[in-house]
């Protein structure tokens, strides 16, 4: 006997914000009546966290002790014990996005360090001598658009003296810039101004580094390393 089952949500782009409803359908297809031991369908999210074996060894990092971060765990029965027909079977299902208690929902995230993914799992119980039909969805969640905040600007300058304390060979320099603004969205450039107001020695180049900080809000998620992303002048 042939049997499969696809989750299919109700939005095509799969994206969903906090309160709304996840829906959709389980399509249960089979050539043959199928018994079952009941339905459930399983609403998960997670933040996951890699160490960096620059931070805390080589060791450390293969034998990952940082657990998950579960963000939402929903369990619902879809279905008691019972008998689906053959052919193809469609059940209509509709599960609240809401955050576990004392967490939050964070958006959709894939990096280096830091995982966030939510997901939605149907499981079809089966006697010991068949094997039981699973299937698991991804959707993806995104934050409710916000009042974009004014620019906050700020200035900066770097000099031996804001260095680290072994400087004593750095020559004598003065670098000043600004940052239009300390919040950017990810779609908008990084603008600003850099100025050389003196240098003891000739300049060969000026090289800026954008290093990315990950962190997913919380304190037990957050990583410095990252990918850099270099610019010579």
């Amino acid at each position: 006997m042939s049997a499969s089952v696809e989750i299919k949500l109700k939005k095509v782009d799969k994206v969903y914000h906090e309160g709304e409803k996840v829906s959709g359908l389980l399509v249960i297809s089979s050539n043959s009546d199928l018994k079952h031991d009941g339905i459930t369908l399983i609403m998960e999210g997670y933040v996951n966290l890699q160490l960096s074996s620059k931070n805390v060894g080589i060791i450390e990092a293969f034998y990952n002790s940082v657990k998950p971060i579960q963000l939402v765990s929903v369990n619902c029965e879809v279905s008691g014990p019972g008998r689906i027909p053959a052919g193809c079977t469609q059940i209509p299902f509709e599960v609240p996005l809401q955050p576990k208690q004392n967490r939050e929902l964070y958006e959709t995230y894939h990096g280096v360090f830091i995982n966030i993914s939510y997901s939605l799992k149907c499981d079809i119980k089966r006697s010991f001598l068949s094997k039981d039909l699973q299937k698991t969805q991804q959707f993806l969640v995104q934050h409710w658009p916000k009042v974009i905040d004014p620019p906050k600007p700020i200035s900066f300058s770097i000099s031996p003296v804001s260095l680290s304390p072994n400087n004593a060979n750095v020559p004598n320099f003065l670098i000043k810039g600004k940052f239009d603004s300390t919040r950017c969205s990810v779609s908008s450039p990084l603008t600003g101004y850099l100025s050389i107001d003196h240098c003891a020695v000739a300049i060969k180049s000026v090289e800026l580094q954008l290093v990315r900080v990950e962190t997913c809000g919380c304190a037990e998620g957050y990583a410095r390393e990252g990918n850099r992303i270099r610019y010579f002048f």
